[in-house]
């Protein structure tokens, strides 16, 4: 993790940088697969499962009797883990419901706006080295929470061509049924344009890798919808002296750990607190089973010392992390100064993890810096708002003459005969 002392102010933006990927033979990679799951369905998921999965599938569908034989091979202790976490996004998430308010805003004009859930949305949820069943959390229940009425999983498969019985537990619990054997690219293009086996969605929703991301990103161009734009995964961490050295490098290297292309940044004010968190980064690196991937990641992070805590705020709004993490026992002081930043982690005890499981907020969050300008997952994300209009007799009379004039002086007769029919009816 390189350390830089007291940069220019002129500096910071090519130190907010991501590492940037290789795009076009990426782009040319996922283009191909799109095109070939579109032209050939399912018989391309089955050649890419044998080719990416290392498993010959029969059925691309899961059957109620894998769900059923999941369901006992899950941990009991785990089951009440998930349990736990599902209470409280529910109770988060449940809260974001808006009542219907119908505002008069001439008299005679009612006007108000419904939230309808997205009929067909499609989750994707990562089975391979970190099966993110507390993904299905995070998007299932709010799906459910907003009416949606088809809901759609994918994920890889394994070598035995199974679905991670965590993955299957977890869906089956939030109450998704339509779960299928599919990852990467390949899953996206399937979602996005039907199979015979996968039903083809409006929204699609669900982190992944490079892959999964850019076919994302390609299948937005063609009309169906995305969560949001989405880059590998990131942590900011802001601390000073009455912050816990070993707590920072631990958050530090809960996000690291997730793969060599994220990237986690340190800020402080104070010198003696970066050098105690980078001792202890190398004290806790190797007692990490993802440590190879943690340790690559680390070198294309950084741990900036800046001239006060304000600097620290300025920095990481130009930043605009993923996750921000205000590691101070006065973290509450900066809330209104935190204009960028996907989700907010206050306080020592406030760790990264717990947003990513069970405090009840969503881990779907904008990466890359969208931060600027997209919100992580909610509520919203799984309902069109649509608004309704009611005029009657009083209300065209007391609005016809304004929207006329408007109309004339845009040259839209049509426009302005619409009401001036009304109108007359009414004289």
């Amino acid at each position: 993790m390189k350390v830089y002392k007291n940069p220019n102010k002129s500096e910071w933006k090519a130190l907010a940088k991501r590492p940037v990927l290789e795009q076009q033979t990426l782009e040319n990679i996922v283009k191909d697969i799109l095109e070939d799951v579109k032209m050939h369905k399912d018989k391309a998921l089955f050649k890419y499962a044998e080719q990416f999965d290392n498993t010959k599938l029969e059925s691309l569908k899961v059957e109620h009797s894998e769900i059923e034989a999941a369901i006992y091979q899950v941990p009991e202790d785990l089951k009440q883990a998930i349990n736990l976490a599902k209470q409280n996004i529910e109770k988060f998430h449940a809260a974001q419901k808006e009542k219907e308010q119908v505002i008069e805003t001439t008299k005679g004009v009612k006007c108000w706006r419904k939230s309808v859930g997205i009929e067909k949305v499609g989750l994707y949820i990562p089975g391979g080295s970190a099966p993110l069943f507390s993904t299905i959390l995070m998007l299932g229940i709010p799906a459910k929470l907003a009416g949606c009425k088809d809901i759609i999983l994918c994920s890889p498969p394994n070598k035995e061509g199974e679905i991670h019985p965590a993955i299957l537990y977890t869906a089956n619990l939030v109450g998704i049924k339509k779960i299928f054997k599919a990852g990467g690219a390949q899953a996206i293009a399937a979602m996005a344009f039907g199979t015979e086996s996968i039903p083809q969605v409006y929204k699609i929703f669900g982190p992944g890798n490079q892959y999964v991301t850019k076919a994302k990103e390609l299948i937005q161009q063609q009309g169906v919808a995305i969560d949001m734009p989405a880059g590998p995964s990131e942590v900011l961490v802001i601390a000073d002296e009455t912050s816990n050295p070993s707590f920072v490098a631990a958050d530090l290297l809960s996000q690291a750990e997730h793969g060599s292309d994220s990237q986690v940044i340190l800020l402080s004010d104070n010198e003696a607190i970066i050098n105690q968190t980078l001792q202890e980064l190398d004290k806790q690196l190797p007692q990490l089973s993802r440590k190879n991937l943690a340790s690559e990641a680390l070198k294309i992070s950084r741990a900036i010392l800046l001239n006060s805590m304000n600097e620290c705020i300025e920095f990481s709004n130009l930043y605009a992390p993923e996750h921000l993490i205000i590691a101070t026992n006065n973290a509450s002081d900066y809330i209104e100064q935190i204009t960028n930043a996907g989700s907010v982690f206050l306080g020592k005890y406030s760790c990264e993890s717990a947003g990513d499981y069970a405090s009840g907020t969503n881990h779907t969050l904008p990466t890359n810096g969208y931060a600027r300008n997209y919100s992580g997952v909610s509520l919203d994300s799984f309902v069109k708002k649509i608004t309704f209009q009611n005029l009657n007799e009083e209300g065209i009379k007391n609005i016809g003459p304004a929207i006329e004039l408007m109309a004339e002086a845009e040259g839209l007769d049509a426009h302005k005969n619409a009401v001036t029919l009304r109108l007359k009816t009414l004289k």
